[in-house]
């Protein structure tokens, strides 16, 4: 009888500790999320300024080697 009680009270604590860290995780994840999108939304002005910039130094090439 003591025995079945400490194998439950075992199996309580474990499921407790697995519930807490999983509670963790998942908050992790969710903060996470979060500063990538928030550094996604801070660089995508300079993303699309790059890929302007890019675009213009193609087209400078293509011109001057048609030039040539």
């Amino acid at each position: 009888m003591v025995l079945l009680v400490v194998w439950a009270v075992v199996v309580v604590l474990v499921l407790v500790v697995l519930g807490g860290l999983a509670y963790g995780l998942l908050g992790a994840f969710g903060r996470l999320r979060r500063e990538i999108e928030g550094a996604e939304r801070d660089l995508r002005p300079f993303l699309e300024q790059l890929q302007q910039t890019a675009d213009r130094a193609a087209a400078r090439a293509d011109q001057a080697r048609n030039r040539s």
